[in-house]
């Protein structure tokens, strides 16, 4: 496959990075601003986090169904119809005057967001040449990458002072910019065909059901206590059953939605795992970070935001290195360096304590985002490569889905372990804290001394504030002790995935075309 070359490539891939970048911000962006969007509509807690689930769902569902409809409705048009509901969606998200409605929005967003990120890989990867997929590659993960860092950021200062709707608001002059730049720039290649036969509604059916559900499961099961909830257990099931249905579907219908026979190929599925891994580990450690040093460092909302952000520069010093080094470089090298580089940074997050400072964190995030960037960028090149042109649309949202549930999964698992383990380590600790213990005691009246010198409090008060001290004390070592209990996990998830970068194959940079899958 040859690109049309000369300027118009980084015309188009500027085109789509915008997509991108909107579309991944969105998925954070309203994180913070839920407690202001609860309020507006004095929803319960409950309630107002389906403006982030509905959100997730409608993305899931869409993804491996969009390279049939770039292929039905032709890459170009589909995408600037994308474009325009996305940008329409944030308007009325913006505007809602309730949160049934502004749910409904985010849905809508949601579906046409999640059809516009592999759209805009796709289209990316084709106006590139052959030998310059890393350039293309490093293009979408600028947007893939810095979207969920400087969500959060950008979502808590425009709260702060501006108002929540303004966290949709912003998306319209991207969109209306990126709607005429798409007009002007992008075209669909000339061998792009229109599916024949009938539309396999039926894998429509079972792919809504079992992404939908699965995506439900993971978003909610912490919330009801996993399994314990039969509602859960509904969830799980249904996701399960409708996955299992789709898979079947695909591998038997005459015109399936999604053609599985690309994961044959090793690099494509050794490929999905990889990015699956990474998508565990970048969502899990982002997540992490930000609440960490704004419960125990007292670091507000802004400041969270830049902690992360030597992960977003280090990560396009790392793309546009890797860019320039694949098909140079073998990819095993890119892809393992890249995995060593995140276990590494995200191992350095096990030294954290109540006193770390902004220092430590920064070259942690540095280390981790610089192995983002060399992960992301072989493997969306590399991965894809002997994809037949007119499968490429295919890949792009299985690859965009397989980062997604992978960030779904690595959420839900920080957030159960960390409730767990402080549970377990609230329990080891308290093991020696006893009144019976007068070295606690005393040390525990010398500590509200030290906090009141001055307050004239009765001697006999002081065990029982100090009591209060200590406890209050034990909790938070409790959750300092669950916070590095993550990142060894999450340390450790993203070593033992080294392995499987052995099945990631090196194509080198004068390659030329993919042969056809049969």
């Amino acid at each position: 496959m040859t690109g049309p070359g000369g300027s118009t490539k980084w015309l188009v891939g500027f085109t789509c990075l915008l997509g991108i970048f909107m579309e991944v911000l969105d998925t954070s962006v309203a994180n913070v601003a839920l407690s202001n969007i609860q309020g507006s509509f004095a929803a319960g807690t409950d309630e107002v986090t389906w403006v982030i689930t509905s959100y997730l769902v409608a993305n899931a569902v869409i993804l491996p169904i969009t390279g049939w409809l770039g292929n039905f409705f032709g890459r170009k048009r589909l995408y600037l119809t994308c474009l325009a509901i996305f940008t329409l969606a944030s308007l009325g998200s913006g505007a809602a005057q309730s949160l049934s409605f502004l749910i409904l929005m985010r849905v809508i967003q949601g579906l046409a967001g999640g059809a516009m990120v592999p759209l805009s890989q796709a289209i990316t990867f084709e106006a590139f040449p052959s030998e310059e997929q890393g350039y293309a590659a490093a293009i979408y993960g600028i947007g893939a990458i810095c979207g969920p860092i400087l969500g959060p950021l950008l979502g808590g200062w425009i709260t702060d002072n501006w108002s929540w709707p303004w966290i949709f608001y912003i998306n319209i002059p991207v969109g209306l910019v990126a709607f005429v730049a798409a007009m002007t720039f992008v075209k669909d290649p000339s061998y792009l065909e229109r599916p024949k036969g009938k539309v396999d509604y039926w894998s429509l059916l079972f792919i809504a059901v079992g992404l939908g559900c699965l995506e439900l499961f993971l978003n909610r099961g912490e919330r009801y206590d996993w399994l314990a909830s039969p509602v859960v257990q509904v969830f799980l099931g249904l996701a399960a059953l409708g996955i299992a249905l789709f898979i079947w579907r695909s591998l038997t219908a005459e015109n399936p939605l999604v053609d599985l026979r690309i994961f044959a190929l090793p690099e494509f599925s050794g490929g999905m795992a990889l990015i699956f891994v990474a998508g565990m580990g970048m969502y899990g450690t982002f997540i992490c970070v930000p609440i960490f040093v704004q419960t125990f460092l007292r670091f507000t909302p802004t400041w969270a935001g830049i902690v992360l952000a030597p992960a977003g520069a280090c990560s396009m010093l790392a793309m546009a290195l890797a860019g320039f080094l694949v098909g140079k470089v073998h990819v095993r090298i890119l892809v393992g360096a890249g995995f060593a580089s995140m276990s590494a940074g995200v191992w350095f997050l096990t030294r954290i304590s109540l006193a770390t400072d902004v220092a430590f964190l920064a070259l942690a995030m540095c280390m981790f985002g610089f192995g983002m960037g060399l992960v992301l960028v072989p493997i969306g090149s590399e991965s894809i490569r002997r994809i037949p042109p007119q499968l490429v649309g295919t890949a792009t949202g299985m690859f965009n889905l397989m980062r997604n549930e992978g960030g779904s999964v690595g959420i839900a698992l920080c957030t159960t372990v960390l409730a767990q383990r402080a549970q377990f380590h609230h329990a080891r600790i308290a093991e020696h804290v006893t009144a019976f213990n007068p070295e606690l005691q005393h040390r525990g009246v010398a500590l509200v001394r030290g906090f009141f010198p001055r307050a004239g409090l009765d001697p006999a008060s002081m065990p029982g504030l100090a009591a209060g001290l200590v406890g209050a004390e034990v909790n938070r070592q409790s959750y300092l002790l669950s916070f590095i209990d993550i990142f060894a996990f999450l340390a450790a998830s993203l070593a033992v995935a080294l392995p499987l970068v052995l099945l990631m194959r090196h194509f080198r940079s004068d390659g030329g075309h993919r042969p056809m899958l049969h």
